[in-house]
């Protein structure tokens, strides 16, 4: 088989293992939306399927942050299932004013630093965006564990800037997951609002 034809073929499979990412995705972000705590199964299948998309990408920071997604998905559900009480809807709060602050300029000072390392020392494709995305995806992991309301609004964020970075690297079907998850990540933060609302009404 030449190398024209392993490349088609590695393209084909590269291509198929997106799609079956994107729909692990999906259902992950759909369970997480209602606070059940089986979204980190799917979630674990999904982030482990896109190392390897993202590594033939060459989208390496996003790639690497794959590895910190399969300890955090499996740290996050350990957390939600210790929860005392109603396993199957977990209770969720907003973060202080404060370590709002302290929160941001922690990831932001992260973000600059680490993008102008990728930049001088790999062959990252775009790394003043890709480095970005991935400090912050862990900043709203972290806040997604333990439960804070804010974890929604990274999500967006992230999902709005992800959206174009992947259809500039020809992800289409990444570009059009995130699309949803921007989607789904509207409905999420409206779910938690409305029941951090009715937790504090109670």
């Amino acid at each position: 088989m030449g190398s024209s034809a392993v490349m088609v073929l590695e393209s084909a499979l590269l291509d198929k293992l997106e799609w079956v990412a994107a729909g692990f995705g999906v259902i992950n972000i759909a369970l997480l939306i209602f606070r059940i705590h089986w979204n980190y199964l799917f979630g674990l299948i999904m982030v482990a399927l896109y190392f390897f998309v993202f590594w033939e990408k060459a989208l390496f920071a996003e790639a690497v942050l794959q590895v910190f997604f399969v300890f955090a998905q499996i740290w996050g559900w350990r957390l939600w299932l210790r929860l005392e009480g109603d396993d199957t809807q977990v209770p969720v709060r907003w973060l202080d004013w404060h370590s709002r602050i302290v929160w941001l300029t922690a990831l932001s000072a992260i973000a600059i630093n680490l993008s102008a390392l990728m930049a001088k020392y790999t062959t990252a494709s775009a790394p003043f965006v890709d480095t970005p995305i991935a400090v912050f995806s862990v900043g709203a992991q972290i806040l997604l564990a333990y439960r804070r309301i804010e974890n929604w609004i990274l999500w967006i964020v992230i999902d709005l800037v992800s959206i174009a970075l992947y259809i500039y690297r020809d992800l289409e079907p990444t570009a059009g997951l995130y699309g949803g998850f921007m989607v789904l990540s509207l409905l999420g933060l409206q779910q938690w609002i409305t029941a951090e609302r009715s937790a504090r009404g109670a």
